[in-house]
């Protein structure tokens, strides 16, 4: 019988027991963006985290660049017709899950699961054709959760039960 050990995966006990569990899928809240309850899908084969925007335009007002972006459709429940504008923001290339390298926008904002409050960036890129509109990557999953893909609304469920 073969036993493989943590230390194998780079994992430390200690940080692992302090580690929840998240699902396939969960909802989750975005305090700054207004947005309370809103699906988010778990995936680890992504690095980064987005949200679906769109009408993204880079400004210049008094010698300062601004970003300027709506987040969701018209047609989703949380979608609230309001223009977001922040000087907190960088400008990246990613390769897409198609392998197209593009110039996305990253944003500074803070998610909240399981009733703890975390920073996260997220990228702004259509996923109007994705069921859906949040997703979340590895670089913010890293040591704070561990998925199990059995599961789901693991964190939404918790504060619903908590309610």
């Amino acid at each position: 019988m073969i036993h493989l050990h943590s230390q194998f995966y780079g994992f430390r006990p200690e940080v692992i027991y302090h580690m929840k569990i998240i699902g396939r899928i969960d909802k989750a809240d975005f305090p700054e963006l207004t947005l309370e309850n809103i699906a988010i899908k778990i995936d680890t084969g992504a690095y980064t985290s987005s949200i679906h925007s769109h009408d993204i335009s880079e400004l210049i007002e008094n010698n300062e660049k601004i970003l300027e972006f709506e987040i969701l459709d018209p047609a989703h429940t949380h979608y609230h017709d309001k223009k977001f504008r922040t000087k907190n923001y960088k400008v990246k290339a990613v390769k897409s899950s198609n392998g197209v390298v593009e110039k996305r926008f990253f944003v500074k904002t803070e998610i909240v699961i399981f009733g703890k409050n975390y920073p996260i960036q997220l990228s702004l890129t259509n996923r109007g054709e994705m069921k859906y509109p949040i997703l979340l990557g590895r670089r913010f999953l890293n040591k704070k959760v561990l998925v199990d893909t059995t599961l789901k609304n693991v964190s939404f469920d918790l504060k619903q039960a908590k309610q």
